[in-house]
């Protein structure tokens, strides 16, 4: 008889919804008892919920975490084709939600250890026509919005943040989403804070710019047949709404748990890997764990034949990417050594720290040389 392999996934999203099973059932047959499917009282509650738990005036729930980027750089009303800096080594969606909103995305290094926007270099992509920056918290630790945030105030820059990555994660005792004229969320399923499909957010402090987002996210409108703005259909529906009330209640244990299998990874891991750094007065959430190899595809298919499964973040860099063909130019030379060099270690709700224990005796097996 053929020994079955035990298989380390890198996500199990079953597993992980497992634990809140009881409360997700009751609160998905609340909405569908009480009959009301889109921008009900469970977004309005939420919206409440979520604000609160970020420090935020106002949030506003929207279809997926692209509309909010596209909704908010769009509701700040900057020039026709605005240069945006935004960071070389993004999630795409970071850049295409500048060029959807008609800017210019102007990309700016990362620093290699944090995979975050390097502050350093911001001043270096400054042109005459740039009027904000757009941040991506990656990874679940917090951009330097201290030195990014000083830099945007000098130069008299809008700035909004893609928390996608980032919920609940802190610079000091500021959580990311509340530095900048908006703070973009996505609720994707495998989110710290995740779905049971697509979802998103907006939160802000500009009464203003809440207001519009409000009336833009419903084709225009607060009030039923009048149109204040041209506007799309990107609302959050009620169904997700209640399922994320759930995960918020249990969002601070979640990332409590993640961190712990965090630990376990920087006490374990062997030294000819770069491991994520950490800093006193960052609060990281680990969405990902991304540790760096010359190798790493090598790696990668080791641990694959050990059963254990991992991801890329991101295979391809923005710049090398066929849709931004005529849009991105010029040689990124640190997010190309990020893209090639990035591995993603299982560290997900739903893993245990046995199995993180094991893809740790596992790596330890792989001749680096």
């Amino acid at each position: 008889m053929l020994e079955t392999k035990a298989i380390i996934e890198y996500e199990q999203l079953a597993r992980s919804n497992q634990p809140f099973m009881q409360e997700l059932e009751q609160a998905a047959s609340r909405v569908i008892q009480g009959g009301w499917y889109v921008l009900g009282q469970e977004v309005a509650a939420f919206e409440e919920e979520f604000a609160r738990y970020v420090g935020a005036r106002h949030c506003i729930g929207v279809a997926n975490g692209l509309d909010a980027l596209i909704l908010s750089i769009e509701a700040l009303d900057l020039p026709p084709g605005s240069d945006i800096l935004v960071a070389s080594n993004t999630y795409i969606a970071t850049i295409l939600a500048i060029v959807r909103a008609g800017h210019r995305p102007v990309l700016v290094e990362p620093e290699r250890a944090t995979f975050n926007m390097d502050p350093a270099l911001l001043a270096a992509s400054l042109t005459s026509s740039t009027r904000a920056i757009c941040v991506t918290h990656l990874f679940g630790k917090t951009c330097r919005m201290d030195a990014i945030g000083a830099f945007a105030r000098e130069h008299g820059l809008r700035m909004v943040e893609d928390c996608a990555q980032s919920h609940g994660a802190r610079l000091g005792t500021q959580m990311t989403g509340t530095f900048g004229d908006a703070g973009c969320f996505s609720f994707y399923p495998t989110k710290n804070l995740g779905a049971l499909g697509d979802a998103g957010a907006v939160v802000t402090n500009d009464d203003a710019l809440a207001d519009r987002l409000r009336h833009t996210r419903n084709y225009g409108s607060k009030q039923k047949y009048v149109n204040r703005y041209v506007g799309v259909n990107s609302r959050l529906d009620e169904l997700q709404a209640a399922m994320l009330r759930v995960k918020l209640r249990h969002l601070d244990a979640m990332t409590a748990h993640k961190r712990a299998l965090a630990d376990v990874y920087f006490k374990g891991l062997p030294a000819w890997l770069d491991l994520p750094v950490r800093r006193d007065d960052e609060f990281d959430v680990f969405h990902i764990f991304g540790v760096r190899h010359p190798q790493r595809d090598a790696l990668r298919q080791h641990l694959l034949d050990q059963g254990v499964k991992t991801e890329i973040h991101y295979p391809i860099p923005p710049h090398r990417q066929e849709a931004m063909k005529g849009i991105l130019s010029g040689d990124w030379p640190v997010a190309d050594e990020l893209h090639a060099t990035e591995l993603s270690l299982p560290i997900s709700v739903g893993h245990e720290m046995a199995d993180v224990q094991a893809v740790i005796e596992k790596i330890a097996n792989f001749d680096p040389r």
